[in-house]
């Protein structure tokens, strides 16, 4: 498990930013981000490999958020990466998303570490997004509105990144939906696969709200 902060990355892809351009021009902002959109995924949502996460009773779907996400080392090196799936409530709302949609216990699904070293140029990363082993996605970081190097370096230019702090790369548009029942298996070559099982949760009591977060535009 991180021993930081996860922070993860919006409008980082840019099939997403051309497919949300309109929406960025209409209050209350009416111009896209300047800068990059951050918001924090509290340790409350974290869960390893092969953990079952528990979705709400009143949640009917989840949507799959898969992404390779930068490990912070010393003097604001990136040391490593480690594969993640950043489920959230389905919502409309990009900018500033609502933690309630974001933070719900276990959602947050953390894969195995690879040192930089081994893990090569992030712009050739790759991933697979499988539902009960039928394949549902593929994201290509060659898309990346920022590279790994330049989103470091601009969010490094707002905020401080610490050691074991963990920066999420973005999730591309057209996630795919989940729900109880099914099984998430993200792949990446170096970084192998990291799995996690969705099950209804047996408590209707609603979970209370985390109320930490970070934006920038």
């Amino acid at each position: 498990m991180p021993s930081g902060t996860v922070y993860g990355t919006l409008l980082n892809f840019r099939s997403e930013v051309e497919a949300l351009t309109a929406q960025m021009h209409q209050p209350p902002y009416k111009a896209p981000p300047k800068a990059p959109v951050l918001y924090v995924k509290t340790a409350n949502t974290w869960s390893a490999h092969d953990a079952a996460i528990a979705v709400p009773a009143r949640v009917p779907e989840v949507e799959v958020g898969a992404t390779i996400a930068m490990v912070m080392g010393d003097a604001g090196r990136i040391q490593g990466y480690v594969l993640m799936n950043d489920l959230s409530i389905p919502h409309t709302s990009f900018f500033r998303p609502p933690v309630k949609f974001k933070c719900l216990d276990g959602f947050l699904g953390i894969g195995a570490y690879l040192p930089a070293a081994r893990a090569g140029e992030p712009a050739a990363f790759t991933l697979e997004v499988r539902i009960n082993g039928e394949l549902k996605q593929t994201v290509d970081f060659a898309n990346l509105v920022r590279s790994a190097a330049q989103l470091r370096a601009e969010v490094s230019e707002f905020m401080t990144l610490r050691p074991g702090d963990v920066l999420m790369l973005g999730c591309d548009f057209g996630r795919p939906l989940a729900k109880a029942g099914d099984r998430i298996d993200i792949t990446a070559p170096g970084l192998g696969t990291l799995s996690n099982t969705l099950v209804a949760e047996t408590s209707d009591a609603e979970p209370p709200p985390q109320s930490v977060g970070a934006t920038s535009t």
